[in-house]
């Protein structure tokens, strides 16, 4: 038996939930000289010292031609630099300067200080649950379906 929702849609409570901390996160890397699209071009490049601007794009989760703006800006501000490949002058190395390593220790720093925040009043059981409710979120919205996947527990 389906529950009558209680007061607004879980849809609408969620996106509202998500662009209140998305706006807050975005806030508090502004306050640390960045921004949330800097921050993960950093952050994938301090995984990965040197990478192509394919590979950056596709571990970043944004298209080529978006990625080349956020570079352009980094690369003005002297956080990172571009250079062709010797083996293929085709494409585009990309490598962290020390500007660039100091931003995102900076940003790591705030986000790291408010994913505190955010947890806060969150014990690892809560914590665990809420990561298994958004799963199931995500999987619900990923079938294309009106009801839970097939052998969900619900």
């Amino acid at each position: 038996m389906t529950q009558r929702p209680s007061g607004p849609p879980l849809g609408l409570r969620l996106a509202n939930t998500a662009k209140a901390v998305s706006q807050a996160f975005d806030d508090v890397l502004a306050d640390a000289g960045g921004s949330r699209p800097s921050w993960l071009v950093l952050r994938t490049l301090k995984s990965a010292p040197v990478a192509n601007q394919r590979e950056l794009a596709e571990a970043v989760g944004i298209r080529g031609a978006t990625l080349t703006q956020h570079l352009n800006t980094l690369e003005s501000h002297g956080l990172v630099t571009r250079r062709r490949d010797p083996a293929n002058r085709r494409v585009h190395l990309v490598e962290l300067t020390d500007a660039g390593d100091a931003a995102f220790h900076r940003m790591r720093e705030a986000a790291v200080a408010f994913d505190r925040r955010l947890r806060d009043g969150l014990d690892a059981d809560d914590t665990a649950r809420l990561e298994h409710l958004l799963e199931t979120l995500r999987r619900n919205v990923a079938t294309g379906t009106d009801g839970p996947p097939e052998g969900s527990a619900g």
